[in-house]
């Protein structure tokens, strides 16, 4: 078992590459035998999948963690590109797993007096199952055309959005209730991975899931975005490894070029309640006994090395803060101590 980090940078701006790692968008392959489970399509996942030399063909399950644009934008790529590689393969399915419809448009932060009219007021809250179908429809007219021309498979056949069902007992409400205090239940399983998931705190998006994969070579917990959660120690709980999120929130104040009062307000706020600073990271580490540490959704991705370190101030474990591509082993249960990086991906020169 083994988990790549194909892409370690989180926020959905596209910036001038100023880090000499090249991190993209968010994205995580967990690597059990010859199966591949991915978790999150950040930009430039499919891209960083091939250069790890991941196939498309031995993916056995997708797992988005909330609809958030640097989750999902490289799903598309994904499919309907990656997808190509799947002709041979007539009777594969990929499930796609992730929160379904919100159901009701989050509050309006930040405006003054009325709010915003709603993007496609008639489905403002799609979920994963629509997502996926919404996605290969807009590409029928390729989808066809490579279909007859030169014998390419139903993608729509193939990739089977669902959208997790969350326990009814858990009193969920995506505005009253995003958050609410929930045991972690099973989503997916098949003859190598169990996976289970849990409720997040990243209002206002609702449902935000993590997501924990246990194999009988070890056990992967991947944070989703999430701001300090005790239902995400439960999930990792005595965890070989844990890939959490992360944000220095200085860093990212001074990042925004002359931004007027209300939208610096407006940002800052959302990331305050949000998301996760490296010392807050290593305290639920900590708390949930895990053997490592990996900090990803790096934001901002190019903020100096010393600010992620700061999770060593308060985690007693190893720390790592990986690059995109680094190949992290994960050892059989109890032996939190194994840990073996290797380089999958040469990045670009610029």
């Amino acid at each position: 078992m083994r988990v790549i980090t194909l892409g370690t940078a989180g926020g959905p701006l596209l910036r001038r590459g100023r880090d000499p790692r090249h991190r993209s968008g968010i994205a995580t392959a967990v690597v059990v035998d010859s199966a591949v489970y991915l978790v999150d399509c950040g930009h430039g996942a499919a891209h960083r999948m091939a250069e790890a030399g991941l196939r498309v063909a031995d993916l056995a399950g997708v797992f988005i963690t909330h609809h958030h644009s640097d989750h999902t934008i490289d799903l598309n790529s994904l499919m309907v590109l990656g997808g190509l590689g799947l002709r041979g393969h007539p009777d594969r399915t990929v499930p796609v797993l992730g929160p379904g419809r919100r159901g009701v448009l989050p509050p309006a932060h930040g405006h003054p007096g009325a709010a915003p009219d709603p993007v496609f007021p008639d489905a403002p809250t799609p979920g994963t199952a629509d997502l996926v179908e919404l996605l290969l429809r807009a590409h029928a007219t390729d989808l066809n055309d490579r279909r007859r021309d030169s014998r390419a498979p139903d993608l729509s056949r193939v990739f089977r959005g669902e959208d997790i069902a969350i326990p009814a007992a858990a009193g969920f409400h995506p505005d009253d209730a995003n958050h609410p205090d929930v045991d972690p239940w099973e989503v997916f399983s098949d003859d190598r991975v169990r996976v289970t998931a849990t409720l997040v705190q990243h209002q206002p998006v609702a449902p935000a899931f993590a997501f924990r994969i246990d194999s009988v070579h070890g056990s992967v917990t991947v944070s989703g975005d999430t701001a300090p959660s005790a239902n995400l120690v439960r999930l990792a709980s005595g965890c070989d490894l844990l890939l959490h999120e992360a944000i220095d929130l200085d860093s990212v104040a001074t990042s925004y070029h002359r931004p007027s009062p209300q939208d610096l307000d407006a940002s800052m706020g959302h990331h305050r309640r949000a998301h996760t600073t490296p010392e807050d990271a290593g305290r639920i580490a900590e708390a949930a006994g895990v053997g490592i540490l990996a900090l990803h959704h790096l934001v901002p991705s190019d903020a100096p090395e010393q600010c992620w370190q700061r999770a060593a101030t308060t985690f007693s474990g190893t720390l790592r803060v990986p690059a995109d591509g680094e190949s992290i082993t994960v050892g059989p249960h109890g032996a939190k101590n194994i840990f073996s990086v290797d380089l999958c991906i040469t990045p670009p020169l610029v």
